[in-house]
């Protein structure tokens, strides 16, 4: 949850463009515990509540490929595949074919100099450490809601 989890997490964040309120109910596994020990989490599944009754199914796994995201609307689905990927992302929606290129080579390397540079000249950086937070604070209300199997509060 802590590597992967968090594209999920910003996935939902991003898709239903608000915050969630709370984990309603979230599930760690493994089917792999010779690799995964000591309570490391292989599969993580989640549901997170947003304001207005909007909710977001997210599942994150080392043992099971999972590449996309679907976004239920009103009007239709919006569906891309993949959609964590470094060379672009492919889907549909109501509207048409979303094709987005996203040609950033060595995207840590650019982001890092990013930060460096940030510092020294005093100015925002491209990834603010306030967005890992807000995911870090999610990360951490699944595992919670795992082990009490009841819903958590953000």
């Amino acid at each position: 949850m802590y590597d992967m989890g968090v594209y999920a997490i910003q996935g939902a964040r991003l898709g239903a463009g608000m915050e969630p309120t709370s984990v309603l109910s979230a599930q760690t596994s493994t089917t792999r515990p010779e690799i995964y020990k000591n309570g490391l989490d292989e599969t993580t599944v989640a549901q997170l509540a947003f304001p207005g009754g909007v909710t977001a199914d997210i599942k994150t796994s080392f043992g099971d490929y999972m590449n996309f995201i679907t976004i239920s609307c009103d009007k239709g689905d919006i569906k891309m595949q993949p959609y964590s990927e470094y060379n672009g992302q492919n889907g549909a929606s109501p509207l048409g074919i979303i094709h987005h290129p996203y040609q950033v080579p060595f995207q840590q390397a650019k982001q890092m100099d990013d930060d460096a540079l940030s510092i020294i000249e005093k100015r925002p950086m491209l990834a603010p450490g306030e967005e890992g937070r807000r995911d870090i604070r999610v990360v951490e209300a699944i595992y919670k809601s795992a082990s009490s199997n009841q819903p958590v509060q953000l």
